[in-house]
């Protein structure tokens, strides 16, 4: 599938995303909506996900420049940043934490569970 036809098509499944999110007033990012829908796509037909492999793959190896933007906003709202460094350093903290404790957690209960099922398979 041409490079072009890809990008178009992660474009659009973003702007169906964004047109879930404004009709139903849901409180996610519109992106995220479409990548669940690009996602289910490519688990029901795995041919789309073969076809797209070239493209997506010239993408990934320039994926850094797609963080250029968010840079650039950090500058513009840096005066912001001064101001609530310290709820923003808080947040940042307490979430990584968690999402630490939360991972472990179902790392653990997930091990667990398969290695219960592999000693009923005995």
């Amino acid at each position: 599938m041409p490079f072009l036809t890809v990008v178009t098509l992660l474009l659009i499944y973003q702007l169906i995303g964004e047109l879930f999110v404004l009709g139903f007033s849901w409180p996610i990012p519109g992106p995220v909506v479409g990548m669940l829908l690009l996602l289910m796509t490519l688990l029901l037909r795995a041919s789309f996900a073969t076809e797209m492999r070239p493209s997506t793959d010239k993408i990934l190896t320039h994926l850094s420049l797609l963080f250029v933007p968010a840079g650039v906003g950090l500058m513009v709202h840096l005066s912001r940043l001064e101001q609530e460094w310290l709820a923003i350093t808080l947040a940042l903290f307490i979430s990584t934490v968690l999402g630490l404790l939360v991972t472990a957690w179902s790392m653990i209960l997930f091990s667990k569970w398969f290695q219960s099922e592999r000693s009923y398979d005995k």
